[in-house]
């Protein structure tokens, strides 16, 4: 699959577009060193906290439907453990997210933006 552009309509003199980088020069961005450390530092983070989520998304799953005295009991009023186990899985989602937000900004965006601004040098 190319990634070049499509080249511009004959007699257009346009010069506000910017170059596009040529399908080897993707590639070769793909094979550097430093987008592989980016790739690696993306999925160190991804790939354990997305286990770690669909575990807890599982346990509470089976918990609902194996475990239905437990799930059942009254914590305090009308709330019982799996209401409360429940909305954890909304706080858990949105902590990820904003916990993620954080991370890329700090650890990923840095890197990327240099490997784009390097790969637009290179034009």
């Amino acid at each position: 699959m190319a990634t070049d552009g499509p080249p511009p309509p004959p007699g257009d003199s346009d010069t506000s577009t910017p170059a596009q980088p040529t399908s080897a020069q993707f590639t070769a961005v793909q094979e550097s060193a430093e987008f592989a450390e980016l790739r690696r530092t993306y999925r160190s983070f991804a790939f354990p906290l997305t286990l770690a989520f669909i575990s807890w998304y599982l346990l509470y799953v089976l918990l609902s439907n194996y475990a239905g005295g437990f799930m059942g009991t009254k914590l305090f009023g009308n709330i019982n453990v799996a209401f409360v186990f429940g909305l954890g899985q909304f706080a858990t989602t949105f902590l990820i997210a904003w916990f993620y937000a954080r991370f890329a900004s700090r650890k990923l965006d840095p890197k990327g933006a240099a490997i784009k601004s390097r790969m637009e040098a290179d034009l």
